[in-house]
């Protein structure tokens, strides 16, 4: 039975060098070669993951910002969706930087970015050098970005998404990002993982039930919760594996993954 692979990358799929190990890229290859299919379903915007679905060799949708855009990258494709955040709410928030401890702002979109000072910028981080058309400003940002992310000291970012949520709960979804650095996401209300992921399948003709999800940090929820089979990492944080249906024996930086898909597909 053809089975969907949903594979978060920040602490999942990739180590902590933001790397996908050749052992974990083998055992994905060989799940493909088999008739599987994997999609990549992360938080991260396409410039900052195309990497690595070219390094798999993918050609199945891909899911960006926590379910913010579903797309086939470098392809047309009617099934594109990409969900939006009120442009009035970003500055909204800006206009609150100070009193919430934010260093940095961020407002994306399936091309580009935006950011409200350069005083935090790291070209690595973003993939991308900036100029003064990428400054976060209402002569810039014309239209209703896909996502934002929020960079704040790592203690107080569970207070600064409490206090966000109190005043657009109705309007956003927040989660925290897996990776290295304090971020959280924002996206439109109702996107999550889970509904990219539905998207995914729909289109590959998979039921719910033969979905295997793979995640570690919290917007991983909903998906491993949705998944026939949602398998939370060994450095998952204790909340997702309490929802998980199975968790690896090692972490994402001993291939925990790769040796998880090999023993529940038979693939050695």
């Amino acid at each position: 039975m053809k089975k969907l692979i949903a594979i978060d990358l920040d602490g999942t799929t990739l180590n902590v060098q933001s790397l996908i190990s050749e052992k974990t890229e083998k055992t994905l290859q060989k799940a493909i070669a088999q008739g599987h299919y994997v999609s990549i379903a992360t938080g991260r915007p396409y410039r900052l993951s195309h990497q690595f679905y070219r390094q798999l060799k993918l050609d199945t949708p891909m899911v960006n910002f926590n379910g913010g855009l579903v797309h086939i990258p470098e392809k047309t494709w009617e099934n594109e969706r990409a969900s939006s955040v009120d442009r009035e709410i970003v500055f909204d928030i800006i206009s609150q930087k100070k009193a919430l401890n934010l260093d940095f702002v961020a407002a994306e979109n399936k091309e580009t970015f935006f950011i409200d000072t350069f005083d935090h910028f790291d070209e690595k981080f973003f993939a991308a050098e900036a100029t003064e058309k990428n400054l976060l400003n209402a002569q810039n940002l014309t239209t209703d970005p896909t996502s934002l992310m929020l960079c704040a000291p790592r203690e107080l970012v569970g207070g600064i998404s409490d206090t966000l949520m109190n005043q657009y709960g109705d309007h956003l979804d927040i989660r925290t990002w897996g990776g290295a650095m304090p971020i959280l996401e924002v996206v439109s209300k109702g996107i999550q993982k889970a509904k990219g992921v539905a998207e995914v399948a729909d289109y590959l003709n998979i039921k719910q039930k033969d979905i295997i999800a793979f995640g570690d940090e919290h917007n991983d929820e909903e998906m491993l919760e949705y998944a026939g089979w949602g398998v939370a990492m060994q450095n998952a944080t204790d909340h997702i594996k309490s929802v998980a249906n199975d968790i690896t024996d090692q972490t994402n930086d001993e291939d925990g993954l790769a040796d998880y898909l090999a023993n529940y597909l038979s693939l050695n």
